[in-house]
């Protein structure tokens, strides 16, 4: 049950189709207000009707909290995950539905917040055993997420643990448990951080660990996921990459004895002759990190020419744009047609290469990730074949963020950029996140200025901006573009807006989306094409 009658409202206007525009009201909880009250409950739904409420951990039960996770052990038990406000506690237990008695069978605790907080454990038949990742140290490279087996002890509390994994690499996804053959499958990144492969490790003895997908390398897969069946004898592989993604069955007995389900033969003549772009890799040393920088050359690429480049940031924290999977976007026309060169990176703040990485942005949203996007950028320019007049950045949502954060740095190196549903005051964004990273404004309200790109806006100047957000997005709200173009103004700052009535944070209606690439490569075009020099014209000579 969710109780959010004390939630201040937040409105989404409707101006199109209506003599008077409509207003859409819900409760949207902003950081530092009022957050909704949950409460969980079961349901009888044979025989009489019985609702029974399972309770929060003693600790909880008069402090704010959130429900991150629940999951059906068996027919009489359930697992739930409990977090408190601030996100740096968290609360493992399970719970009777007989009685509603819920019993605390692992507790995490962090100095900054808790990450992977939806995870399902995995249980064996009998409830006795219980598999999730946790963060486990690793020298001085920090913490990764591994494997942990934990051993319950009956009528009590305590349990065993045991890790299965280590290494300087993440565990990314728990996928099963062989109870018969005694081995957990998962997803990890051991064999590159932008690859993922599935593993099996033993649950017993000396926790024998086996890549199940490695072999299929030749077929130029890295990047995997999958699903197993019921009783483990067999398993579904997407290979999402870097080829045309491919979906095949497997024996898990014999990995090599597969059937292929889907190979995308309409994919592959689609794209039969296109100019598909081939990305390399680069790393750039930033402090004590060694991190990935993605680039995206045209074909007939000449180290004797001079490219421009677009710089790429998009996603939240923990968040991964460096990887193998295939892609083909609106931005890969930019790199087939118009000569330029495509750049992802990265940085502080980035998932998937250990929570030391991660971790560093706590409390410092919009500085350290937006340094590390500028020392990229900053890198590329010592190369001969870019050309430094000719940069621009795009993003949307944080991407969007960083995007503007970017343009407002003291670092000129910017020509133009887009943003689009850019979040640009961390004060009128949902709770759950900002406050995972902020922490309170109330109590740290020097932090929110200082990660805010109001605070910045006058020193985007001098740059090419175009801003693009939909009036009906409930995600990132049409407020926060209104109060950017309100400071832009203020400061005499020029921006090019265009807006989309009653679109929400994805552009769903069709013309719309194309009416919107089309706007950001025409305005990245005329950005990043090649001046021509102004030829002086050579004086007549008289007769």
């Amino acid at each position: 049950m969710i109780n959010d009658s004390l939630v201040p409202n937040m409105i989404i206007p409707r101006f199109t189709g209506n003599l008077y525009p409509k207003g859409k009201q819900y409760p949207y909880p902003k950081a530092g207000q009022v957050n909704p009250i949950v409460k969980l409950f079961v349901v009888n739904l044979y025989g009489p009707t019985h609702t029974l409420e399972l309770m929060p951990p003693e600790s909880f039960k008069s402090k704010e909290y959130y429900i991150t996770m629940v999951k059906w052990v068996s027919n009489t038990k359930t697992v739930v995950n409990w977090l408190n406000r601030p996100q740096n506690v968290s609360i493992l237990t399970t719970c009777e539905i007989t009685t509603g008695a819920c019993s605390k069978k692992h507790e995490a605790v962090s100095e900054v917040w808790l990450s992977k907080q939806d995870e399902e454990p995995v249980f064996s038949k009998d409830g006795s055993k219980f598999f999730m990742t946790v963060p486990v140290k690793q020298g001085g490279r920090g913490e990764f997420h591994h494997i942990a087996m934990f051993t319950l002890q009956p009528k009590s509390e305590l349990s065993s643990v045991r890790h299965l994994t280590s290494g300087n690499w993440e565990v990314t996804q728990i996928l099963g448990y062989d109870e018969v053959h005694q081995k957990i499958y998962f997803l990890s990144t051991e064999d590159s951080p932008r690859a993922r492969q599935l593993y099996s490790v033993h649950t017993a003895g000396s926790f024998h660990r086996k890549c199940l997908s490695c072999n299929f390398q030749r077929e130029n897969c890295s990047y995997f996921s999958a699903h197993f069946s019921p009783n483990n004898e067999h398993f579904i592989l997407h290979c999402e990459g870097p080829n045309i993604p491919m979906v095949s069955v497997h024996s898990t007995s014999n990995p090599n004895s597969s059937y292929v389900l889907e190979n995308n033969t309409v994919l592959h003549e689609c794209i039969k002759g296109k100019r598909i772009h081939k990305p390399e890799y680069r790393t750039v040393r930033i402090y004590d990190y060694e991190l990935t920088l993605q680039l995206s050359y045209p074909e007939g690429f000449d180290e004797n020419n001079l490219y421009p480049v677009l710089l790429i940031v998009d996603g939240a924290p923990g968040s991964q744009l460096v990887t193998d999977k295939f892609w083909i976007d609106w931005d890969s026309v930019l790199v087939s047609s118009d000569n330029v060169i495509l750049a992802r990176f990265d940085g502080r703040g980035s998932g998937f290469q250990g929570l030391k990485i991660l971790q560093d942005i706590h409390r410092r949203l919009g500085t350290v990730e937006v340094k590390d996007q500028v020392i990229a950028v900053q890198s590329l320019l010592k190369l001969p074949f870019i050309d430094p007049n000719r940069i621009a950045v795009y993003g949307k949502g944080y991407g969007g963020y960083v995007t503007a954060m970017i343009l407002s740095s003291t670092d000129r190196i910017f020509k133009c950029g887009v943003a689009v549903a850019p979040i640009t005051d961390w004060k009128l964004y949902a709770s759950a996140f900002t406050e995972r990273y902020l922490g309170l404004p109330s109590r740290d309200i020097n932090i929110y200025q200082e990660s805010s790109v109001l605070q910045n806006s006058n020193e985007i100047k001098d740059v090419n901006f175009l801003i693009i957000h939909g009036t009906a997005d409930a995600n990132v709200h049409f407020q926060h573009t209104a109060e950017l173009i309100q400071h832009l103004v203020k400061a005499e700052r020029n921006y090019t807006m265009q807006i989309y009535p009653d679109e929400g944070h994805f552009i769903t209606d069709e013309k719309s989306k194309r009416h919107m690439y089309s706007a950001i490569l025409n305005f990245f075009r005329e950005c990043l094409k090649q001046e021509m020099p102004v030829l002086q014209k050579e004086p007549e000579e008289d007769e």
